[in-house]
């Protein structure tokens, strides 16, 4: 349930709650009043008040009925409303409804009830602005509530009618019941909202507070804090995103630690590598300005090393200033489509041609008479074969070496093995020899293993090409190198 839903269900809870509660309050109350909850008799300790409560209704009823009978009498026959036997028989009924009746001719009184002993008759009480007319006064600790009618006898002279009820048994009840129920309805009220407010501040405050303290375990560095709210709310949703910004901030710290580890390996790898051949050329020179070169044999050989020296550290410097450039993704790939197998068996055909590569046997087996066309950059795409091809010279023992070109086309890609007859490569090494600078030749000698780029490049332009390259070896049984490549679209 989401926090928009809870807060509207919280508001028209904070209005409906309180409603029902207090009708059900009032309709308690009210049942107390009238004693209609057993075990509450002693509320009222006047029977006469309680009775009078009982019979509220019933009386004003009777009251009505007769105050309409005597206004009956008044207009069709008012003398009658100077004879006192008359009138007492009336006044007796009157009484029995706690009602008393006051009569006046030209403001004169010509009957006041018994009823109406203690009452202060002045003549503030019995003015009147209006024809027909109630008020209410209290005399001491009664109430009551009065009512009037005017008629006129037969001599033309104006008569007032004044019916006095005792409303007290009322009016003690309501000054009583009211203030208990505006209790009770601030009660229920104050109830109803606090606890609301409680649960659903409760339920939107603690998540808060639980995604502050992870905030501030982050900030202490503690990046394996998690934060799990199984909730199906905004607060759910900004819990899972934290959470995912705290899984992706640790593996950008663990990225960024592990760049470091890899800069530190790759100066350390980089200052060997160059160190090697310049401690080999340094020593060279001190060799002939010592004099020790003193045949023009020894001259032309330390001149030989110097030279090798200086052409390692120049294919070193190529391959590390092209592995920069692959890895800022600064190298251009121009992309097109060519017959993958009319560029293998050229590859194939030019390297058993190479000088360098005498004694190397090279052969390329392919089934297929159908041409496959692949997307690739004709250059990197060379130099991806001449890296593999010599890796696997390098790594060559003293039987002849033997490199095999397969094609296998699958369909939507195919893929290029190279595979050779050379020592092969232990299986804990396997998984690392795309990786920058590692050689699995452990002294890093540059005459067996050379600079440790040659994969690393291979990897990255096969990766630019959209494919992949893994190893498959054992040792002293060679190794086989596969990489990927899209098939075009478009067949020639």
């Amino acid at each position: 349930m989401s926090i928009r839903t809870k807060l509207l269900l919280s508001y028209i809870g904070m209005v409906l709650i309180p409603i029902v509660l207090f009708i059900l309050s009032v309709m308690m109350l009210i049942g107390i009043f009238l004693d209609d909850i057993k075990g509450i008799n002693e509320y009222y300790k006047d029977d006469q008040q309680k009775k009078w409560v009982f019979s509220f209704i019933e009386t004003f009823k009777k009251r009505d009925e007769i105050f309409s009978g005597i206004k009956m009498v008044s207009r069709y026959d008012p003398e009658r409303l100077m004879d006192h036997t008359f009138l007492q028989n009336v006044d007796k009924e009157l009484r029995t409804n706690n009602s008393g009746l006051l009569i006046t001719k030209q403001n004169k009184t010509v009957f006041a009830s018994a009823f109406l002993k203690d009452v202060d008759l002045s003549k503030e009480l019995l003015r009147k602005d209006t024809e027909r007319w109630e008020m209410w006064k209290r005399e001491k600790d009664r109430f009551f509530v009065i009512q009037t009618h005017d008629f006129h006898f037969q001599d033309g002279s104006v008569g007032t009618v004044y019916l006095f009820t005792d409303t007290s048994p009322l009016a003690h009840f309501m000054e009583k019941f009211f203030p208990l129920v505006i209790l009770s309805l601030l009660l229920v009220i104050g109830l109803t909202n606090g606890l609301l407010t409680f649960f659903v501040s409760r339920s939107i405050i603690k998540p808060i507070y639980s995604l502050k303290h992870a905030a501030e375990q982050i900030k202490e560095g503690n990046l394996n804090y998690e934060v799990n709210m199984k909730r199906k709310d905004e607060i759910g949703e900004l819990s899972e995103a934290f959470e995912e910004m705290r899984c992706r901030l640790k593996e950008s710290i663990q990225l960024q630690l592990q760049y470091e580890e890899n800069r530190k390996e790759l100066l350390a790898n980089i200052s060997h590598d160059l160190k090697t051949p310049i401690t080999g050329i340094k020593g060279c020179v001190e060799a002939v300005m010592d004099g020790i070169a003193d045949t023009k044999e020894k001259l032309d050989k330390y001149m030989n090393m110097i030279y090798k020296k200086a052409d390692d550290m120049d294919r070193l410097i190529d391959d590390l200033f092209l592995f920069s450039k692959l890895d800022l993704k600064r190298v251009p790939f121009h992309f097109e489509n060519i017959d993958i197998v009319d560029y293998l068996t050229d590859c194939v055909d030019e390297l058993r041609y190479d000088p360098n590569l005498n004694g190397v046997k090279m052969n390329f087996l392919y089934d297929g008479k159908e041409p496959v066309t692949v997307v690739a950059d004709r250059e990197q795409l060379r130099r991806v074969i001449m890296n593999i091809v010599d890796n696997s010279i390098k790594y060559k023992r003293d039987k002849t070496l033997e490199i095999g070109f397969d094609l296998i086309v699958g369909e939507k890609d195919v893929t290029i093995a190279i595979c050779d007859n050379g020592p092969g490569i232990e299986r804990e090494a396997l998984q690392r020899i795309f990786e920058r600078f590692y050689r699995a030749e452990k002294s890093r000698n540059t005459e067996t293993g050379g600079s440790g780029l040659g994969l690393a490049i291979v990897k990255q332009i096969i990766e630019e090409h959209g494919g992949k390259v893994w190893a498959e070896s054992q040792a002293g049984k060679g190794t086989t190198i596969y990489f990927t490549l899209q098939k075009s679209k478009v067949m020639k």
